[in-house]
């Protein structure tokens, strides 16, 4: 992802990332000998609450000051007269880098809010290696307690005014997705469960000891190679764990019954991922040994986060997540039938 810079409001918008596994932005991660982890710099934007600046304004809420964890809100400007859905959003990184704030994401989410249209919350989790899982999962059950109205998140102006939380929706992207769906696992466990109406999993960064065939071919992939991912899951899972652990590989390490109860799952993916295989799979085994309502879309171009840079793959998930949101039906096309034409 290198030197990546953007305006708001212009999510994918620059052109796509000129890489090579050298300068791959996960390739620079550096872990000193005494543990301090150097991460690479990449820009951050501050939150935008002027309506003068576009289609969407936005705003930080605080969510735990201990754990420096906040909500970045994002409101399509002006707001429309209906209740809008609510999309608690997670950011990607290999569960070690970025920010709700960094500039590539803060723009994906300005764009989102006004594509839905939704009221877009958008996490800032902590990081691993200093924070291993589960602590972003942690992060992401306060943020769905907030919504809840724990912490003031009923009493939000932009929550209290134009939020429909009776339709609350979980979205992530690569690491972010993989919080999505352990998020939503989580809630089903809670006393009063949030009103979920949906999973929306983008590219969910999945693993396994043994290799799919397109992670075995990404040795050199200039996006997400195959050493970068080895790394960052050895720097986020908790200490002595392999890739088999159930943060990491779920399909292998949790048991269906875990799945009872889970909402319907929007799996989204791109052909040129070196993650798709794992993702292919993981939808089938949701609707085939969890009995989950899928909808799976892993058939598109692209590469991994291709939809933070190039326009097309930006408009194509935008399409997928409105046709989601707005559907309450189980007869989708896709449903049920993940990927036939792999």
């Amino acid at each position: 992802m290198g030197d990546i810079t953007t305006g708001p409001g212009d999510a994918a918008s620059c052109p796509a990332p000129q890489l090579t596994k050298e300068n791959n932005l996960f390739m620079q991660i550096k872990v000193l000998p005494d543990g301090t982890v150097m991460r690479p710099e990449v820009p951050a934007v501050p939150a935008v609450p002027d309506a003068g600046h576009g289609a969407v304004v936005s705003r930080d809420v605080p969510l735990d000051a201990a754990h420096g964890t906040y909500l970045r809100l994002y409101l399509p400007s002006p707001p429309p007269a209906s209740r809008l859905p609510v999309v608690l959003y997670f950011h990607g990184g290999g569960f070690v880098i970025l920010s709700a704030a960094s500039v590539f994401y803060h723009a994906h989410c300005e764009a989102l809010a006004a594509a839905a249209p939704a009221l877009v919350a958008s996490l800032e989790y902590r990081l691993a290696p200093e924070h291993r899982l589960p602590a972003a999962y942690d992060d992401a059950a306060a943020a769905l307690a907030w919504l809840r109205g724990a912490g003031g998140g009923a009493a939000d102006p932009w929550v209290a005014r134009h939020a429909d939380r009776a339709r609350c929706f979980l979205m992530g992207s690569s690491s972010g997705a993989n919080m999505a769906f352990f998020a939503g696992l989580r809630d089903l466990a809670t006393a009063t469960p949030t009103a979920l109406r949906g999973l929306l999993l983008h590219q969910p960064y999945l693993g396994g000891v043994e290799r799919t065939a397109s992670e075995a071919g990404s040795e050199d992939d200039v996006m997400l190679p195959l050493e970068a991912s080895d790394r960052l899951w050895s720097l986020a899972l908790p200490v002595g764990a392999d890739r088999d652990h159930e943060f990491c590989n779920p399909a292998k390490a949790l048991p269906p019954g875990a799945l009872r109860g889970l909402p319907r799952c929007l799996v989204t993916g791109n052909r040129g991922d070196p993650l798709v295989d794992r993702q292919r799979d993981f939808a089938r085994w949701l609707r085939d040994q969890g009995g989950v309502h899928v909808v799976a879309k892993t058939e598109h171009e692209g590469f991994h986060a291709s939809e933070l840079f190039v326009p097309d793959r930006a408009q194509e998930l935008f399409a997928a997540v409105r046709e989601f949101l707005l559907s309450e039906s189980d007869a989708d096309d896709d449903a049920g039938a993940p990927d036939a034409s792999r």
